[in-house]
């Protein structure tokens, strides 16, 4: 990936989370994302990635012996996907319902018009947006 001043191979978003197992659970069966590694480093600290191998982009949540030091800060601190295909999207918004994980009023307007907005187990909203983003 080649931006204004560097190239990068990837770009990971991380966060702590203190429901690590209910997060593995939202993202891997609930989402429908790709576990690609487990690991646990020093200091009492764990984590899963999310993503596919050799892509752009992963999604990582560490968990840490002591707690997470990083609630959800507001409502509208979102991972959105932009999906074409309205049936994928009810389809993972029906087995996430399944689960427990019902539509949140999203705090933006602008993604209650072609997303649905579910709240993972730590308060982080997912938004599944019907649209592409050229």
């Amino acid at each position: 990936m080649k931006f204004n001043d560097f190239s990068a191979v990837q770009v990971r978003i991380a966060r702590p989370t203190d429901n690590f197992d209910e997060i593995i659970s939202f993202y891997e069966t609930g989402v429908g994302l790709t576990k690609i590694e487990l690991f646990e480093g020093g200091r009492g600290i764990k984590g899963v990635i999310f993503g596919l191998p050799h892509t752009d982009y992963h999604l990582e949540f560490t968990s840490h012996q002591d707690g997470s030091p990083c609630p959800a800060p507001t409502k509208d601190n979102l991972l959105v996907f932009y999906i074409e295909n309205k049936d994928e999207i009810m389809h993972v918004v029906n087995r996430l319902a399944q689960m427990g994980y019902n539509e949140a009023e999203p705090e933006n307007p602008y993604w209650k018009g072609k997303g649905v907005t579910i709240e993972d187990p730590d308060g982080w909203r997912v938004v599944f947006m019907n649209r592409a983003y050229d």
